[in-house]
């Protein structure tokens, strides 16, 4: 069983922006969802724990190894898909893969082969094997990324915005793979997307402003919110007006017109429904009242 574990990290970045305020995770085997808006700090977080910069305060342990004072025992036990990754042009999916898992210290030829050879195929890249990267549309990068993440068999995966501009087929065949890795690993999938999470994760957290407001696994923070999100469809031209009477958390435009949900304890005026709570009304629940 794998444990990290993340104790009051800080980081300010020179303009003055605080990326992190005092975050503190426990996280375990299997696939653990990191959940924010844009700018929540999850990239930095993610940055922080591969050891591409370094936090001002707190403590990362690894099972028992602070890696903030010994990067290097993480990050032989690392795999990193960035939000953003670069290839070399005219370069093989093959080739590429077997020049980063020497990078990565696999010195074997033949096991080395083997295992190039396995994750080509386990993403489903093996018959594109002899095609340059840079060819490949960007579900097939990510399915890329998602192999090179998984060479030398880490046991800890990052992978962050994995799905972010892909279509729903290229999403779904994704979330599919990194639900197959996330057995006797710990996979943090960071998004902003709540169905990615709500489709691939037992536990998650919500991140804002640096900080974590919320975790636990998705059904006990979708019972939290249960008799207390009401719904209603009322003309665009009014939404303001529901905005200064109720506790609006989201809204969506269907046929011109908008649904509404809002929270509240008790059934409010004006022909509102009680519907049940989803994973999304939980999410726009919490940044609406950190706001």
């Amino acid at each position: 069983m794998n444990t990290l574990s993340i104790k009051n990290l800080s980081k300010i970045y020179p303009n003055g922006v605080k990326a992190l305020d005092g975050l503190s995770l426990e996280i375990g085997n299997g696939m653990f969802g990191l959940l924010g808006p844009n700018g929540a700090g999850k990239s930095s977080l993610m940055k922080t724990l591969a050891g591409l910069q370094q936090a001002d305060e707190g403590e990362v342990y690894f099972n028992d190894t602070n890696v903030l004072k010994d990067p290097s025992a993480l990050k032989k036990q690392l795999g990193f898909l960035p939000q953003d990754f670069g290839v070399y042009p005219k370069v093989s999916a093959y080739d590429l893969l077997t020049h980063i898992a020497v990078l990565k210290g696999l010195t074997n030829a033949v096991s080395r082969k083997e295992q190039v050879l396995a994750l080509l195929a386990q993403t489903n890249l093996y018959e594109q094997r002899n095609k340059e990267v840079h060819t490949f549309s960007g579900g097939m990068r990510q399915r890329f990324g998602v192999a090179q993440a998984l060479l030398g068999d880490p046991k800890l995966v990052i992978v962050d915005e994995p799905t972010s501009g892909l279509d729903p087929e290229e999403r779904n065949r994704l979330n599919n793979l990194l639900s197959e890795i996330g057995e006797e690993r710990i996979v943090i999938l960071s998004t902003h997307l709540v169905e990615d999470v709500k489709n691939l994760c037992p536990r998650m957290a919500v991140m804002h402003k640096g900080r974590i407001i919320a975790q636990g696994e998705p059904a006990e923070l979708i019972k939290g919110l249960e008799g207390k999100v009401w719904q209603k469809t009322i003309n665009k031209a009014d939404k303001a007006v529901y905005e200064q009477q109720f506790r609006l958390i989201s809204s969506q435009l269907i046929m011109g017109r908008l649904r509404i949900h809002v929270y509240d304890d008790k059934e409010p005026n004006n022909g509102f429904e009680r519907v049940n709570p989803v994973l999304e009304d939980v999410y726009f629940h919490l940044l609406t009242a950190k706001n």
